[in-house]
């Protein structure tokens, strides 16, 4: 029996572990978990491990693990040790340390902390069918549990598969302390005598977890709150084995924006409005990883009432354990969307230039080599981006920009007519338009701006009308990024090409019967 370890100071640097299966893609829940770990690993000058709980083969989703690494990598949470870092006590992969778990199993087998059962599938469910028959509650009815020793060895000499189970006591009752909800207290009887190794010489959730965080020295263990009704039985576990528990603390349940119904891992719709839950499809919506760990980070825990907005390293210096509430969080969606254009707008015009150019390329078909070394989104991103709250909002506000001359098209050429001014009227503004254009020296926003109100007043035509045409013989668009700033991205030529392309289909709309 291995010797049992000290009491884990919280106070301590911490040994902290997220220990994912790759049965699906990374939800923001899994995400908020991680997050929590890797705070309290950090504030306390401690590890953060990725270890990956692979033992149920039969639900692995092929690149998961890549999406759940890459959603962690996006937020900033990188480890300290895992199965792609390495480490001290690796494996990091539950699935290679299947050797391990099974000498385990034996010595509680052993010891008398444990039990194979040689109950078949098919006699299971017929049991499981009698409870319900009977209106009993369902879980094993312990037949193998005192099989004497020459009933073993016969089934044993008769090949019969066969798993281990915990010999949970069946009397008394089980107490573990969490570090967020206080003592908790379950009576044995209660409790299963839960599988720990299983016929394909896989390990169960229960022993792998258990072994696993013991001999990685994991000193706190927060966790979903799923798990509180199967801590009585690792305590059990740990107690068999003569090791001390680590702190557990199980965070509180997420809800959904509506704060009634938990969170979903899926999309979901509430009150009309759809709502994301997997990690990637924020990514995808143009979610800034800086605001989204800002977001989650008070979520269940709280950094300060009087501020929204606090960086990374605040966060690390502030998080503390003893604070994250016990009671269920309703997920502020709508806050997201505000604290990511808080940030897209305190960026410097070069980091949002970066974030903005995947994005980008995907949107408008423009490869990312152009956008990042022609110098229009250069120019244009001081344009949009106090408009912006998400990263995908930047498409609308320059794809015009990247459209050749003869591509932008005038489906409804009327929109070229300002507010109370007629065909004709701006019909003549956008030529005297052409011939200013043609002469403006220099070709800047300031000395356009001059030049054309200078005209609007010559004509008696108020400036808001009078740039109408212009906007849209530009763009294409009555809502634009602003319009001298946009000409000087453009550069001359090209905004006389499209003010002349403008003028064609706005005579040619004026041509026509009324």
């Amino acid at each position: 029996m291995s010797q049992r370890l000290g009491t884990p100071n919280d106070h301590a640097p911490a040994r902290v572990r997220f220990a994912p299966s790759p049965t699906g893609y990374l939800h923001l829940g899994g995400l908020r978990t991680a997050l929590f770990n890797w705070l309290y690993a950090r504030h306390t000058g401690g590890q953060f491990i990725l270890r990956i709980e692979d033992t149920d083969q039969n639900r692995f989703v092929e690149d998961s693990l890549d999406n759940i690494m890459s959603s962690l990598r996006w937020l900033g949470l990188h480890w300290d040790e895992g199965p792609d870092v390495g480490g001290p006590y690796g494996p990091y992969t539950q699935s290679e340390r299947k050797e391990l778990y099974h000498q385990y199993a034996e010595q509680l087998v052993d010891e008398g902390y444990a039990y194979r059962c040689y109950c078949t599938g098919e006699r299971l469910a017929e049991m499981r069918e009698e409870q319900k028959k009977n209106k009993q509650s369902f879980g094993y009815d312990r037949r193998c549990r005192d099989l004497s020793d020459a009933e073993h060895a016969k089934m044993k000499a008769e090949g019969v598969p066969s798993v281990i189970r915990l010999k949970v006591p069946l009397d008394g009752a089980t107490t573990f302390d969490d570090k967020i909800r206080g003592p908790i207290t379950i009576e044995n009887s209660q409790l299963q005598d839960a599988v720990l190794f299983k016929s394909d010489n896989m390990p169960t959730y229960h022993l792998a977890v258990v072994v696993d965080d013991h001999l990685m020295e994991i000193t706190h263990i927060m966790r979903s709150d799923e798990w509180v009704s199967s801590t009585p039985l690792h305590k059990i576990l740990y107690d068999a084995f003569g090791w001390a528990m680590p702190i557990v603390a199980h965070l509180p349940v997420i809800l959904d924006p509506s704060g009634k119904g938990k969170m979903s891992k899926r999309k979901k719709v509430v009150a009309g409005k759809e709502y994301l839950a997997l990690v990637h499809e924020f990514q995808d919506a143009g979610f800034v990883p800086s605001a989204m760990f800002n977001f989650l980070t008070n979520v269940g825990w709280n950094f300060d009432a009087e501020r929204e907005i606090f960086s990374q390293e605040e966060a690390i210096e502030r998080f503390d354990i003893n604070e994250i509430n016990s009671g269920p969080a309703a997920l502020p969606y709508d806050k997201l969307t505000w604290i990511t254009g808080m940030y897209i707008r305190d960026m410097s015009p070069e980091q949002l230039k970066l974030l903005l150019v995947p994005y980008l390329s995907q949107q408008i078909d423009v490869d990312e080599e152009t956008l990042l070394n022609n110098g229009k989104l250069d120019g244009l991103i001081p344009l949009i981006q106090e408009r912006m709250t998400t990263l995908t909002d930047a498409d609308q506000l320059v794809d015009w920009a990247y459209l050749d001359a003869d591509a932008l098209s005038y489906p409804e050429p009327g929109k070229m007519i300002g507010k109370k001014l007629d065909a004709p009227t701006c019909i003549e503004i956008l030529k005297q338009g052409g011939e200013m254009l043609s002469e403006i020296e220099p070709f800047d926003a300031d000395t356009l701006q001059a030049t054309f109100r200078q005209e609007a007043e010559k004509m008696s035509v108020k400036v808001g009308p009078f740039l109408t045409p212009f906007r849209v013989a530009l763009t294409g668009k009555t809502v634009a990024p602003p319009l001298f700033e946009s000409m000087v991205v453009l550069g001359r030529e090209e905004v006389l090409k499209r003010i002349q392309n403008g003028l064609q289909a706005l005579e040619a709309y004026a041509a026509q019967p009324a």
